[in-house]
C-alpha cells in the first residue's frame, strides 16, 4: 500500500497526524506547499492525500484540481478552518472524499482517513475488475447457470433460443456464444426483426437481385450471407412475420436460400440464435408463430433472469456503468454511497440492465456530488424501493432449476437450461407480480410505511434493541436535516426544533457528530 500525504504549512499539524498514522502502522509523507507535492506526483503516488487550503505558494483547492486530472480516483481530503467552511464545500463538491474542519479530532481525522483508505483500494480492485471485465457481469446463482450453460455451449454449433425481459442482455449472452465457439473467427451479425418493415425484411435477410423490385439497382447480399462462417443473431424473433417465418424455417432445415428475386440456391454456413421477450408458446397457439420453426429454434433454450431476481449483482453492475459512463464522457467517476447502494438495490427495475445502465449515466451527468446519495436519484425513482434494511417488494430470486432432457416434435434432443417449467409462463407471471408490487409501493411510499417496514425487517431479523436503534436513527436524519437548514448553527437548529441548547449539544455528542 502506498503511503499517505500530508500537505499543510502548520508544521504542528504534521508532526500529530504524523504520530497519529504510525500508530496506526500507516505509512506517511509529509509536504509544506503544493510545488513539492506536484513535483513529487512526477515520480511517486499516494494512496490517500489530506491538504489544507490556504498555504503559502499555492492553494489546495488548486491542488485538488490538479490531482484529479492526473489520478480521478485519488482520494482527496481537504482541511479547513471554520472560516473557510464555504471554500471546504465547493471543494467536496468539486471530488473531494470529504472536509476535515480545524481544529479536529485526531482519532476521527485518522477514522476519516482509514475510510478513504477503503475507498482508494476497492476503487484499485474495481479498476482492476474492469481491465479483464467479462462480456458479462454477474455473482447471482441465476447467472452462474447461463455461465455453465454458455461453457457447455462452446465448442457446439447448436441453434440456440434465448429468453428474457428487454433489457435483460440477451445480445451480450449471443455475442458470448459465438465468442467463445468454433466459429469465434467469423462475422456476428445482428438483426432485430422488429425493427425492420416487414417489406424489407426478407431482402435484409435474403438479400436481393439487380431488379428483384422498384429500387434494386444493384445486387445486395442479405445478412445469412455476411454471416457466412459465423453467427447469425436473431432479435425478437417472435415478431417476425408469419410468411417469412417459412423461409427462415427452410434454410434452418436444409440450409439452402434463395435471394429476393434470385433462382440459384445459396448454401448458409450460418449458426442462428434467436431471442425473444415473447411467450413463443402462446404465440404458436394463438397461430402467430409456426409450431415446427419454433421447434427448430427450441433445440437448446437459456433464460436470462430478470434483475430483480438478482438483486446482489445490482451493487456490481452499478459500479461497472459508472465507472463505463465516466470513461465515455471523459469525467471522473462517481460512487454511490452505501445507502445509496442498498437503496439502488431494492428498486423493481422493469427494464432490467438496461435501466440500471440509464440510471447510472444519468447520475454521471446530473448528480451534484461525487459521493451519490439516495436525495440524488431521479424524482421518479424515489420512494419506489424498498425500505432499506429490507427486501419487501423485491421479488426473490428463483430456485435454481434442475436441467431437463426432452424430445422435442421431431425427435430432437432438448436440452432446457433454466427455463421455466412451462416454457415463459413464469416470466408472464413475475411480469404481473412486477405490476402488483409496484402499484403496492406507489400506494405506501410515505416515510412512516417506510419506517414500519424497516422496523418489521429488523424484528423478524431478530436483531435486538430494536427501538434505541431506530431511535437513534431517527435523531440523528432530523439533527442532521436541521443543522444543514441552519448552515451548522446549533443554537438555531435547537430553536427550530423546539428543544433546548443543552439538548441538541447532548445529542450531537451522543450520535457521533462533528
Amino acid at each position: 500500500m502506498k503511503p499517505i500525504w500530508i500537505v499543510d504549512d502548520d508544521q504542528s499539524i504534521r508532526w500529530v497526524l504524523e504520530k497519529a498514522l504510525a500508530r496506526e502502522s500507516l505509512l506517511s509523507r509529509s509536504f509544506t506547499n503544493v510545488r513539492d507535492v506536484l513535483a513529487a506526483l512526477e515520480d511517486d503516488e499516494p494512496q490517500v492525500l489530506i491538504s489544507d487550503i490556504r498555504m503559502p505558494g499555492g492553494s489546495g483547492l488548486d491542488l485538488l484540481q490538479a490531482l484529479k486530472a492526473r489520478h480521478p480516483g485519488l482520494p482527496v481530503i481537504v482541511m479547513t478552518a471554520y472560516s473557510d467552511l464555504d471554500s471546504a464545500v465547493a471543494a467536496f463538491q468539486g471530488g473531494a472524499f470529504e472536509y476535515l474542519a480545524k481544529p479536529f479530532d485526531v482519532d476521527k481525522a485518522v477514522e476519516l482517513i482509514r475510510r478513504a483508505l477503503q475507498e482508494s483500494l476497492r476503487e484499485e480492485e474495481l479498476e482492476d475488475r474492469l481491465v479483464d471485465a467479462p462480456e458479462i457481469l454477474g455473482q447471482a446463482p441465476a447467472m452462474q447457470d447461463v455461465f455453465r450453460a454458455i461453457g457447455r455451449l462452446s465448442q457446439s454449433n447448436v441453434t440456440v433460443l434465448i429468453t428474457g425481459e428487454s433489457g435483460t442482455g440477451k445480445e451480450l449472452v449471443a455475442q458470448a456464444l459465438h465468442k467463445h465457439s468454433p466459429r469465434a473467427n467469423g462475422p456476428f451479425i445482428a438483426l432485430n426483426t422488429a425493427a425492420i418493415p416487414k417489406d424489407l425484411l426478407e431482402s435484409e435477410l435474403f438479400g436481393h437481385e439487380r431488379g428483384a423490385f422498384t429500387g434494386a439497382q444493384t445486387m445486395r447480399r442479405g445478412r445469412f450471407e455476411q454471416a457466412e462462417g459465423g453467427t447469425l443473431f436473431l432479435d425478437e424473433i417472435g415478431d417476425m412475420p408469419f410468411d417469412l417465418q417459412t423461409r427462415l424455417l427452410r434454410v434452418l432445415s436444409d440450409g439452402n436460400f434463395y435471394r429476393v428475386g434470385g433462382h440459384n440456391p445459396l448454401r448458409a454456413n450460418v449458426r442462428v440464435i434467436a431471442a425473444t421477450h415473447q411467450n413463443l408458446e402462446t404465440r404458436v397457439k394463438e397461430g402467430l408463430f409456426r409450431e415446427d420453426l419454433f421447434h427448430r429454434l427450441n433445440v437448446i433454450r437459456l433464460r436470462l433472469p430478470p434483475l430483480r431476481e438478482r438483486p446482489e449483482d445490482i451493487t456490481l453492475l452499478a459500479r461497472h456503468f459508472l465507472q463505463k459512463s465516466a470513461k465515455e464522457l471523459g469525467v471522473e467517476p462517481k460512487r454511490m454511497s452505501d445507502e445509496a447502494l442498498a437503496y439502488v438495490s431494492t428498486l423493481p427495475f422493469p427494464g432490467n440492465v438496461r435501466q440500471l445502465e440509464n440510471l447510472c449515466n444519468w447520475l454521471t451527468v446530473m448528480a451534484p456530488a461525487q459521493t451519490i446519495e439516495v436525495k440524488d436519484m431521479p424524482r421518479e425513482m424515489i420512494g419506489t424501493g424498498a425500505p432499506q434494511g429490507s427486501h419487501a417488494g423485491v421479488q426473490r430470486m428463483a430456485e435454481p432449476r434442475a436441467e431437463g432432457r426432452a424430445d422435442d416434435a421431431e425427435g430432437h434432443d432438448v436440452v432446457d437450461y433454466g427455463a421455466a417449467p412451462a416454457g415463459m409462463g413464469a416470466e408472464a407471471d413475475s411480469a404481473q407480480a412486477y405490476a402488483n408490487r409496484t402499484a403496492a409501493a406507489s400506494a405506501i411510499a410515505g416515510w412512516e410505511h417506510l419506517l414500519a417496514g424497516e422496523a418489521r425487517a429488523m424484528l423478524e431479523s431478530g436483531q435486538p434493541e430494536v427501538m434505541d436503534a431506530l431511535t437513534r436513527r431517527f435523531e440523528k436524519a432530523v439533527l442532521e436535516a436541521a443543522l444543514g437548514v441552519t448552515r451548522g448553527r446549533r443554537v438555531e437548529a435547537a430553536t427550530r426544533l423546539g428543544i433546548g441548547r443543552n439538548t441538541i449539544t447532548r445529542k450531537l455528542q451522543e450520535l457521533g457528530f462533528d
